[in-house]
C-alpha cells in the first residue's frame, strides 16, 4: 500500500504524468493524474493532498494561477516544473507559493529528492531532531506553534504560510540574534545547499517580511547583513 502520501501531478503532457506515476509510486508514494485546473480540483475534492506537483505552462489556468489558488486554500507543498529555465518564472513560481521550481528535463532521483524535502515535518525526523525545548514561540505582536505549524497575530489572527515560510521562520525563531548565511538557512530548512545563483531564500525572506513587518521595506526583525546573508532580531520567549 502507497502511504508516503498523496501527490496530484498536474501536467497536459500525458507521457510525463505517467513517468511520474510510475516512478513515485514505486517509492511508495499514491499518485494521481490530472492535465488541468478543472482535473486537479476533482482529484482534491476525492481525497486529502500532502503535495502538488503542478507544470507552469497550463491550459487555461496555468500553473501560477494554479499555485496561488492552492495556497490561498490549502497547506500542501507545492512543487513547480516547467521547460523554460527563466529566472523571472523560477522568482514568479516562489511568489506564488510555491515550494520548489524543477526544470525539465529532470532526473527522477532529482524530483523524489525534491518531493521527500517538500513532505519533510517534524514527525518524520527523530525526536531528538523534531523536539524543541517548548513548541510555542512568541515574538513582538507574534506567535509562532512549531508543532501545528500556524502563526498568529498578537490579535490572535492565524496567518496563512507556505512550508517554505514556515520553514525559514522556524530556523530563525530557533537561532536568534545569529547570522545566518543564505547557505546555512537551505540547509536549516531543507537539509540542500545553495547554487551560486540561488535566490530561493531572497524570496522567502521578502515574502516573510511582507507578512511580519509593519513596514517591509525597512525591516526591523529580519535584517540583511550585507555580504553575510540574515539575523533575527526579536527577542524569542519559549513557552
Amino acid at each position: 500500500m502507497n502511504d508516503n502520501g498523496h501527490i496530484p501531478v498536474v501536467d497536459d503532457e500525458r507521457d510525463i504524468c505517467d513517468l511520474v506515476q510510475v516512478y513515485l509510486s514505486g517509492e511508495g508514494y499514491r499518485v494521481s493524474i490530472a492535465q488541468d485546473g478543472a482535473g486537479m480540483r476533482g482529484v482534491m475534492a476525492q481525497s486529502p493532498v500532502d503535495l502538488v506537483i503542478l507544470d507552469l505552462r497550463l491550459p487555461g489556468e496555468d500553473g501560477l494561477t494554479l499555485a496561488r489558488w492552492l495556497r490561498e486554500n490549502f497547506r500542501v507543498g507545492i512543487i513547480m516544473l516547467t521547460g523554460r529555465g527563466e529566472i523571472v518564472d523560477h522568482i514568479l513560481s516562489l511568489e506564488m507559493g510555491a515550494d520548489y521550481f524543477v526544470r525539465k528535463p529532470y532526473h527522477n532521483r532529482h524530483l523524489l529528492a525534491t518531493v521527500r524535502s517538500v513532505l519533510r515535518r517534524p514527525s518524520t525526523q527523530t525526536t531528538e531532531e523534531q523536539t524543541p525545548p517548548r513548541s510555542k514561540t512568541r515574538f513582538p505582536g507574534w506567535e509562532l506553534d512549531l508543532s501545528s505549524r500556524e502563526l498568529f497575530s498578537a490579535l490572535g489572527k492565524g496567518v496563512r504560510l507556505t512550508t517554505g515560510e514556515f520553514d525559514l521562520l522556524a530556523a530563525f525563531v530557533n537561532n536568534p540574534n545569529q547570522v545566518l548565511s543564505r547557505d546555512q538557512l537551505l540547509d536549516l530548512c531543507r537539509n540542500r545547499k545553495a547554487g551560486p545563483r540561488d535566490r530561493t531564500i531572497d524570496v522567502q525572506v521578502g515574502r516573510l517580511r511582507s507578512k511580519l513587518e509593519d513596514d517591509p521595506k525597512k525591516p526591523t526583525m529580519i535584517k540583511t547583513v550585507r555580504g553575510r546573508g540574515y539575523i533575527f532580531t526579536p527577542e524569542v520567549e519559549w513557552f
